[in-house]
């Protein structure tokens, strides 16, 4: 079984982040694999563990994401492809998932893995784009996943539960937390990544024009208003005070 796992590396929730004109100021930030990415790394490593095959670690980026894809290594990815876009622009959802199903097509793979979301944009388009560009199923927020030769069977997360569906392979999957309990890369792992050779794929060599979308600006959020206690001798006064408020200092009412 030929199983796609994507890689998506994102600023540390911890870093302070500062936002330019129409970017984050990258000095000083440091990069993570998405952490719903590493559910589908270690899913795929389980899968090819189980029922043999290869594992193909795929990031799409600037030359930064090579360190993502040598932690993919270190876990246990066989294979590595960085799809280099050095005007990497993460919010294009479209773009780059034209680009990641193309090279699926080519490898003709069984599985695409990858997070339900990543935790900088949060779209969770991606793998769900990825399905419909290459006409397969795709199950999203899957907590179990089992493969029999071609059947698929997963349990999803739903509102209020989850379900249990079942497909064929080729298919695509985003994995939820839950799913696994990612590994940790050993010392061996570590060092034997190093070495390992990775791919170079750029946009014409998948037959993907450069991407359409700009950002124009980008801006934080504006700060939080800072919130007024009410204070009154009973309900009815707490309850006019705020119907006041509502009214002539919100206008909502």
């Amino acid at each position: 079984m030929k199983i796609v796992v994507l890689v998506k590396q994102v600023p540390d929730t911890e870093t302070n982040i500062k936002v330019g004109d129409k970017s984050i100021n990258e000095a000083g930030v440091k990069w993570i694999i998405s952490p719903y990415d590493e559910f589908a790394i270690e899913e795929g490593i389980r899968i090819r563990e189980k029922s043999g095959g290869e594992v193909i670690a795929v990031s799409l980026g600037p030359d930064r994401v090579v360190e993502a894809l040598r932690t993919a290594f270190a876990m246990g990815a066989d294979k590595a492809v960085h799809i280099k876009v050095d005007q990497y622009d993460t919010f294009d959802s479209t773009f780059t998932s034209e680009l990641i199903a193309n090279f699926v097509k080519s490898e003709n793979a069984d599985l695409v893995i990858g997070g339900r979301q990543s935790i900088d944009t949060d779209s969770s388009q991606v793998v769900l784009q990825i399905a419909e560009r290459l006409g397969i199923s795709h199950i999203a927020m899957a907590l179990k996943l089992e493969i029999d030769g071609t059947k698929v069977t997963a349990t999803r997360e739903i509102e209020g539960g989850t379900e249990v569906v079942e497909t064929t392979t080729p298919v695509a999957v985003t994995a939820q937390k839950g799913l696994n309990e990612p590994r940790y890369p050993s010392l061996k792992g570590i060092m034997s990544a190093k070495k390992k050779p990775i791919k170079i794929k750029k946009p014409e060599d998948l037959g993907v024009t450069p991407s359409k979308l700009e950002v124009v600006s980008l801006e934080p959020p504006p700060p939080r208003i800072a919130g007024r206690k009410l204070e009154a001798g009973d309900a009815n006064g707490f309850a006019q005070q705020l119907v006041k408020a509502l009214r002539e200092e919100a206008k909502v009412i």
